[in-house]
């Protein structure tokens, strides 16, 4: 079984990626993860990535879809694998589209989380983070007992600089002009499933199920 998780920044793919992997023994598969290991490991890919990344470019689609590739040959994707921030772009779908086969697995199902942009805003600006030990709180859903005071080692707690209600905006905005696409893309193709992400994290997480479930 090979899954895509799909959704905006804010949608609470994290989470959700996390309880996929933990209830049907998928392999977890990020590109940003994979690459460094491939860079680590010296493999022949990923020297290649490793070229770009060094001069600080990015890696180009062929070479990261056939770093995913590699991955999913792996003895741990056997059960079945999960994709997270991959594809991004109906490029990037496209190559991979190509070299699936050679892997013997297909797409089975694209889970798109759907979640209101005013949510979304709401979600991202109003993380907070650990300066100290990095636990994660919230504002409004998850308020420190003391305001801006870590619960967990009484840290000082920050909003990262990427949850600014200024890049939250232009994130969601490189979300709609690059990835949004790829709702199209897979709804072409009959294998995406919409969740509503507005919802509570378990309601979710059941609504998830219920779909992976009928596969």
């Amino acid at each position: 079984m090979l899954l895509i998780l799909l959704g905006p920044p804010g949608a609470g793919k994290g989470t959700q990626a996390g309880q996929l992997v933990e209830d049907y023994g998928l392999a977890y598969i990020s590109t940003g993860a994979i690459l460094r290991n491939a860079v680590k490991e010296g493999t022949g890919l990923g020297q290649k990535a490793r070229q770009y990344m060094d001069l600080g470019q990015l890696v180009p689609d062929e070479l990261v879809v056939e770093i995913v590739k590699d991955r999913l040959q792996q003895p741990d994707c056997e059960k079945g694998a999960l994709l997270d921030g991959f594809p991004r772009t109906v490029e990037q779908a496209t190559f991979l589209e190509k070299v699936l086969p050679d892997t013997g697995k297909k797409v089975d199902c694209v889970l798109l989380i759907e979640v209101a942009e005013e949510e979304l805003i709401e979600r991202l600006t109003g993380r907070r983070v650990c300066s100290e030990c990095g636990t994660n709180f919230h504002v409004t859903h998850k308020p420190p007992k003391v305001r801006n005071v870590c619960d967990e080692c009484g840290g000082a707690l920050y909003q990262r600089a990427d949850d600014s209600l200024e890049t939250v905006k232009e994130r969601l905005e490189v979300y709609k002009n690059q990835t949004a696409p790829l709702i199209d893309f897979y709804e072409g193709r009959n294998v995406l499933a919409r969740i509503d992400g507005n919802q509570e994290i378990e309601s979710v997480r059941d609504q998830i199920k219920g779909t992976v479930d009928k596969l």
